[in-house]
């Protein structure tokens, strides 16, 4: 069933159903919906501490929201204006009139976000489901993106880990209804377990502050009539994605990414394989590889620190290259440690440069 089928809950009537809860909002962030043709979308700002900063957008992954990047934006307030999208169907956003949540819709949303409000050129990052929207969107419309920072990015995988089959499976139409019946009696707590433990390397690096607020927007989420459908339509997006070549294919858009790139792995990842980062390192034109060995799949909410001082290297060298390429410096490569990286999973937190910056 393609994902451009109409949804169970029809969009009109979700969009201006109540919205169960509260969102939540940190200290300093601030959250706005935004008209576009054909979907809405909430915006959660966190402004820069000064006027004229670059802006910055961030993209979450399948299952998540905006508040996914609440942890790493005040770790770059001083350098950029940050904004982070609730994807339409996820956070507070409402699902897309047209029920298209593939990859490309999504892509296609950021990007009308950015056109509309013109916002771009943006540091655009991406986690999961959101590096591969970002990579998408960064292949298509260059002119929108100054550099790339990739969290655990879902790109292409011929040998997909076991630990993520359960995530692929809900793109199978009807999976997502049965797994509803099958765990209606899982309470809120139950289920934020679960996913801490399939996406954190660690999980008792969840505060107990974090996990309370966790199961309250698990709560919110459960009572939205269009819940399930997005998390199948996404995943089944994400899948398709998977299948599609020639210059659709995600490898082959990644390949014509122009953008200095950061490319975040974490050696504890379940869903994305640690081994995907040479591949990738190899693949992104201007790219800089790094892997955090003990970080599982969001290592920006497990590491922000480290992930904001890597993303500071990367603007300090991009700012710094734009000097040098006119002299033909070639760029590109990747060093062999950057390929090896798979091999060395109990090494600590180290960033591989390519030719950008070195």
């Amino acid at each position: 069933m393609p994902s451009t089928d109409s949804p169970r809950v029809p969009p009109a009537v979700a969009a201006v159903a109540p919205k169960p809860g509260v969102v939540q909002v940190a200290e300093g962030e601030r959250l706005r919906s935004v008209g576009l043709p054909g979907l809405t979308l909430t915006v959660r700002s966190r402004p820069g501490t000064r006027e004229g900063l670059p802006p910055a957008l961030y993209v979450h992954g399948l299952g998540g929201s905006s508040q996914n990047w609440s942890a790493l934006m005040p770790h770059l307030e001083d350098i950029v204006d940050g904004e982070a999208v609730d994807l339409p169907g996820f956070g507070d956003s409402p699902p897309p009139d047209d029920g298209n949540y593939s990859v490309t819709g999504h892509a296609r949303a950021v990007i009308r976000y950015l056109d509309t409000e013109r916002r771009g050129p943006v540091h655009l990052f991406g986690n999961s489901l959101g590096g591969a929207v970002a990579t998408r969107v960064a292949a298509v419309r260059p002119d929108l993106v100054r550099t790339l920072t990739l969290v655990s990015p879902a790109l292409p995988e011929i040998r997909v880990q076991r630990t993520a089959l359960p995530t692929g499976l809900l793109a199978v139409p009807g999976v997502a209804a049965l797994f509803t019946r099958l765990t209606k009696e899982w309470t809120a707590e139950q289920r934020v377990s679960g996913v801490t433990a399939l996406c954190y390397g660690d999980p008792n690096r969840v505060s107990p502050e974090g996990f309370r607020a966790a199961v309250e927007e698990m709560e919110r989420r459960l009572e939205l009539p269009y819940f399930w459908d997005a998390m199948a339509r996404s995943a089944r997006g994400i899948v398709n994605a998977y299948t599609l070549g020639g210059q659709h294919g995600l490898w082959r858009q990644a390949a014509r990414v122009l953008a200095p790139t950061l490319l975040v792995y974490g050696g504890r990842d379940q869903l994305v394989s640690y081994r995907m980062a040479a591949r990738a390192a190899r693949t992104f034109r201007e790219s800089r590889l790094l892997t955090l060995p003990d970080a599982g799949h969001v290592a920006m909410m497990e590491y922000p620190d480290t992930v904001a001082t890597a993303f500071r290297e990367l603007l300090a060298d991009a700012e710094a290259f734009k000097g040098t390429r006119g002299a033909g410096e070639q760029s590109g490569s990747v060093p062999d440690e950057a390929r090896e990286a798979h091999d060395a999973p109990d090494r600590t937190s180290t960033t591989h440069r390519s030719k950008l910056g070195s």
